[in-house]
């Protein structure tokens, strides 16, 4: 109502603004405006806090691994064999280098079956794994006619086999070749990095009658997380197992065939040297002249992914928290119009705090259970504070039910929004299209300019 004057008792200037303050549409959405953008600063906070959370528990895998072994990389074997450059200087000095040809399998085969490890460091769950792999192929006899080296140079009784292994201290036996049938004990280090930058070698001297070279090995090897392979075979057809069931398969190459159960998974990749661009024999670090670097070359593989990321989700959950301030503070004040109820500013606040709060539960829920149970629990206590708290501030107990269903609804359907990630903006734009078309319907008889006033609703 407008302030009523007398002709004893005019009304004031300050009763007057006092009264357009109290009773202003667009000062009061102005005024929700502003204490939304108050809230983006928690809202940010916690994003901060879950990103803070995941570094930790990386740095938890990381240390982890670091003892037990990393993400490993497999290459090879390779066949290196060491030649002799003489170069003369300006005043006619000899000077003998040494460098490598290099030379890759013909045929390469890998089997073998991985073991996932799950270890605790602290709260958090590190995901390990034990591969035991058993490497074939053959070399046929290197061709140095293309590589522009001359006969004579060739070191042949210094030739050596290596196979890179990205992380040394997963190796838990030693490994030996099998060369034509014949037993090489391998040495840690490669004596050329050009290739392989870790790795173990064998020395294998090649007679000039030689013209095959059959070469077999296994390895039992730790690592953590992921497995991946160099495609360094004419042929190279990798197959692996293991009674983990959700694998996530990376890299430049698909399995071609791959089936996956709840028992675990088996996947076999087929990978031909027409799928990459380098050729399979050169000297140097030839690799690095066919492509832009080592860090590009192809790689393939599996990696073992834990069934639920609660970080991702959580991370998920509160980019949308901006979202569900804005409705359930749209709720608020359509709650404060359709009933000419004044709530306070603070009101507003509190439940924008708590709807914050929201988000804090459930990442700490979730650090000790399910992502799905964190949010039923998260949501239910915070669902229930809200409740007992507009209980008091709308004194209407059919108003304080009604603003609860909707603040289930708007749980129930960000939940639904993080499940149905192909399809969440689909869902997501459907469902504010409907918010939309409900407001629109139940405030179509509302009289903006005397919303507070007893005729600014139709009846």
């Amino acid at each position: 109502m407008e302030p009523v004057s007398t002709p004893d008792q005019p009304v004031s200037l300050f009763d007057r603004v006092n009264h357009w303050i109290r009773t202003s549409t667009m000062l009061k959405m102005a005024a929700i405006g502003i204490l939304i953008l108050v809230l983006l600063i928690p809202t940010e906070m916690l994003q901060a806090l879950i990103r803070e959370r995941e570094s930790t528990r990386n740095e938890a895998i990381t240390e982890v691994s670091a003892k037990w072994g990393g993400q490993q990389v497999i290459g090879g074997p390779v066949l290196s064999v060491p030649y002799e450059v003489i170069n003369k200087d300006e005043k006619g000095t000899e000077q003998r280098q040494t460098l490598f040809a290099h030379f890759l399998p013909d045929d390469l085969q890998i089997t073998g079956k991985v073991q996932p490890e799950q270890r605790n460091r602290g709260i958090f769950v590190v995901m390990l794994y034990n591969t035991r792999l058993t490497i074939r192929g053959s070399f046929h006899k290197p061709s140095i006619a293309s590589l522009g080296i001359s006969p004579e140079a060739m070191q042949w009784d210094k030739a050596f086999l290596s196979l890179g292994i990205s992380d040394m201290k997963g190796i838990r036996d030693a490994i030996t070749f099998r060369v034509n049938k014949v037993p090489l004990s391998a040495e840690p280090g490669i004596p050329s990095n050009d290739l392989l930058p870790s790795g173990v070698s064998a020395s294998i001297p090649i007679q000039p009658e030689t013209e095959t070279l059959q070469f077999e090995s296994a390895i039992n090897l730790n690592g953590s997380t992921q497995l991946s392979f160099l495609p360094f075979g004419k042929e190279t057809h990798v197959s692996l197992q293991s009674p983990w069931s959700t694998p996530s398969f990376t890299g430049s190459f698909l399995p071609d065939q791959r089936s996956i159960d709840e028992k675990g998974f088996l996947a076999s990749w087929k990978v031909l040297q027409f799928n990459r661009n380098f050729p399979q024999q050169g000297v140097g670090n030839f690799l690095a002249k066919s492509i832009s670097g080592y860090d590009e070359l192809p790689t393939f593989g599996v990696k073992l992914l834990l069934p639920v990321d609660e970080y991702q989700k959580t991370m998920r959950s509160a980019k949308y928290g901006i979202l569900f301030l804005i409705l359930t503070f749209v709720s608020f004040f359509f709650v404060e119009i359709l009933d000419r109820r004044r709530i306070h500013p603070i009101q507003y606040l509190l439940v924008g705090f708590a709807i914050c709060l929201f988000y804090l539960l459930l990442l700490s829920i979730s650090e000790h259970l399910s992502f799905d149970g964190a949010y039923l629990i998260g949501s239910g206590i915070i669902l229930a504070l809200i409740t007992f708290y507009v209980r008091y501030v709308f004194q209407n107990l059919r108003l304080t039910a009604l603003f609860s269903v909707i603040l289930a609804l708007l749980y129930g359907f960000f939940y639904s929004l993080l499940q149905l990630e192909d399809y969440s903006l689909l869902l997501g734009s459907l469902g504010l299209l409907l918010i939309l078309g409900v407001i629109m319907y139940l405030t179509r008889n509302v009289n903006w300019y005397k919303a507070y006033d007893a005729e600014g609703v139709a009846v």
